[in-house]
């Protein structure tokens, strides 16, 4: 058959994705991704260590990453992202911003981080309140609300599931129970908005869902990452119903608890929950 009609391939975009060892969503970021993007992955070295902020340092130290960024250059990124929530938030707003600067050094490419991603989308939706879930141990989320306020913005409520390894085996309704139990109305008031932190987290089927239930943005370190990723292309992150990325998802907003007609299953009962999840 003559397919020389086709004329080749069309020209391809790349988007460089510098991963923690232990990720295991490829597949959920390419949902995020346009046709004409491709991603192009590399795995820091592997370290014998569980999800903590001893783990975090070391898949975030700048000759780690200047090495994987290099190994990237070879099929021409046009911009480099570090995929990690606690690996890019563990050294404050400043050692983020440093993380950038080695990242583009070794590269001569723009990068950013998923931690910095997600200040700029807090920025992008005029965040000032913000609820947290995240799979981590309870030192590793106060260093994520540390760097939250930080940045001026102030943490309504935290959920947390206290996990050190396989985060990216907890089911969507588990993100559900702890999204809820973080967006409900706390002292500092309702939140604008609700992160679901860590990239080896579940999230893109149940972002849409939660914001028709909370509404309020719903936003995820995968998706951040992906959409800041794309924005310096000059293109935009695609995917239903999700305030960030589709500002037709921004209007109509009430406080959590105001939504009528639940789209989610219902929260178990505290007592039935796994006995290292926590609150704040």
């Amino acid at each position: 058959m003559d397919v020389s009609f086709l004329g080749g391939p069309g020209p391809q975009r790349g988007v460089g994705v510098v991963a923690p060892f232990d990720f295991a969503l490829d597949r959920e970021l390419w949902r995020w991704v346009p046709d004409e993007v491709s991603l192009h992955l590399t795995r820091t070295p592997y370290v014998p260590v569980e999800v903590s902020l001893d783990l975090a340092r070391m898949v975030s130290e700048h000759e780690t990453l200047g090495d994987a960024v290099r190994a990237l250059t070879a099929v021409a990124p046009e911009v480099v992202a570090y995929a990690c929530t606690s690996g890019s938030f563990v050294s404050g707003v400043v050692g983020e911003r440093a993380m950038c600067e080695a990242m583009s050094r070794a590269g001569a490419v723009p990068a950013l981080t998923t931690s910095g991603a997600l200040l700029e989308a807090l920025v992008e939706l005029d965040v000032r309140r913000v609820a947290l879930v995240t799979p981590y141990t309870v030192s590793v989320t106060r260093v994520l609300e540390s760097y939250v306020a930080r940045a001026g913005v102030t943490v309504t409520g935290c959920a947390y599931m206290g996990l050190t390894r396989h985060i990216w085996k907890v089911t969507y309704r588990e993100v559900v129970d702890m999204a809820r139990r973080a967006a409900v109305r706390g002292r500092l008031g309702a939140a604008d908005a609700l992160f679901l932190s860590c990239t080896n987290l579940p999230t893109y089927d149940v972002t849409p869902q939660l914001e028709a239930e909370l509404r309020i943005p719903v936003i995820s370190a995968n998706q951040v990452t992906m959409w800041a990723a794309l924005r310096r292309l000059g293109t935009r992150a695609v995917g239903p119903y999700q305030a960030l990325i589709d500002e037709s998802a921004r209007s109509g907003t009430v406080l959590p608890g105001q939504a009528s007609g639940s789209v989610l299953p219902e929260v178990a009962d505290v007592s039935e929950e796994k006995q290292q999840e926590g609150w704040t």
